[in-house]
């Protein structure tokens, strides 16, 4: 039990599951040793617990090959990868308003070596259009590339009307399921998904540090990076065969220890019930707020198809100045600011604001939890005519 009232699993999922901690020390106590660079057994054990990892993934987005299933640091790190090996000078990439910097930035990165970034805007509820995409299509569209749920607003996407139209134009679609895996069924042959990546701290209720990528048969990503991977030393080029392709150098064994045992204790309480019980919490915490004098909310009006991500200000206030307001005076952990999402800041028309106050209920948040929330905002807001 931890005495804040932590309402920032947006930005990572805190505290973990009891049997993440004992999973994670267990096993490295016992096996923390390099997988697949050592014949003994502990370091084979270690292999086969990476290996279980990649299935049960696997799994999860029902992928179909096990070994296309890459691991990396976190998703920034996984789209690093993606991004630079999809798109090269010339080509054109079709994104949104809603994306995180760890897709914005590596496009703009690009963009100033030729890649053409063109932006689909979000509606007034936070939803962007299938069509907007087919009528964007060019010849020379290499790559669509959105996230599944806005980190800010917390509006789930329509990805699987995207992936067709994507999958019928012969266009990689890449979906970060940063904010939705673990959350949100993932199915890569419903949804068209040709790429999703993903992040271990969040939803997946695993450790900082890990995450990584899917890749759909038929879709090759050029390499960036070169290193160790433990098997064939003496070839002098990185070897091109998944995993080992998009891998490189020894593997977080401790984070992915961690991830497994994250995904176990979420398939057997039941990723819908989870999330049905985080959205009831962020209904109450609307319902509420909704009369409070001086609250704003964004993109909260009707929470269906939405995350537990609930965005606000209060009139009077910048969104920073709050923290100290909510930290020290009430004892909650939230985030404030652009949220690494400039442009949906923009859309909202609170960048110039300094961005928004974002509350996010996890698996361990209760209805008190939520209730000491609600009073924290009344108290705050009644200073703005002090």
């Amino acid at each position: 039990m931890i005495p804040m009232n932590y309402l920032d699993n947006a930005a990572t999922s805190f505290p973990k599951p009891e049997a993440v901690y004992t999973f994670m020390d267990s096993f490295f106590r016992s096996h923390g040793l390099s997988p697949g660079r050592s014949g003994c057994d502990r370091a084979r054990e270690a292999g086969q617990l990476v290996d279980d990892t990649r299935r049960l993934l696997t799994d999860l987005f029902n992928g179909t090959d096990p070994n296309r299933l890459c691991f990396t640091h976190n998703a920034t790190d996984a789209l690093n990868l993606v991004i630079p090996g999809l798109l090269a000078p010339g080509d054109h990439v079709i994104t949104t308003n809603l994306e995180h910097n760890s897709v914005l930035r590596p496009l703009y990165a690009l963009g100033q070596r030729g890649v053409e970034v063109q932006s689909i805007a979000c509606d007034a509820k936070g939803f962007v259009a299938p069509d907007d995409f087919s009528d964007a299509f060019r010849d020379s569209t290499r790559a669509v590339i959105i996230t599944h749920a806005s980190n800010v607003i917390g509006t789930v996407q329509p990805i699987a009307d995207i992936g067709a139209r994507c999958r019928r134009a012969g266009i990689p679609f890449v979906v970060d399921a940063s904010q939705t895996a673990g959350v949100v069924p993932i199915d890569m042959e419903r949804d068209h998904i040709d790429v999703v990546v993903f992040t271990g701290h969040k939803s997946l209720m695993g450790p900082t540090g890990i995450g990584g990528l899917y890749v759909r048969e038929g879709i090759q990503i050029r390499q960036t990076r070169a290193g160790g991977t433990g098997v064939r030393s003496a070839r002098k080029e990185h070897l091109p065969e998944y995993p080992y392709r998009l891998e490189y150098g020894t593997p977080n064994l401790l984070g992915i220890a961690g991830l497994q045992a994250g995904i176990r204790w979420l398939l057997k309480e039941g990723i819908e019930v989870v999330h049905e019980r985080e959205m009831a919490l962020v209904e109450r915490l609307r319902d509420g707020l909704l009369d409070v004098p001086g609250v704003i909310t964004y993109c909260q009006d009707d929470l269906s198809d939405h995350i537990a991500v609930f965005l606000f200000n209060i009139d009077g206030f910048e969104a920073g100045t709050t923290v100290p307001l909510f930290d020290v005076d009430h004892d909650i952990a939230c985030r404030t600011g652009l949220h690494c999402a400039p442009l949906v800041h923009e859309h909202l028309g609170t960048a110039q604001s300094k961005g928004a106050i974002r509350f996010s209920p996890g698996p361990f948040t209760t209805k008190a939890h939520i209730d000491a929330a609600i009073a924290a905002v009344k108290d705050i807001a009644s200073m703005r005519n002090a």
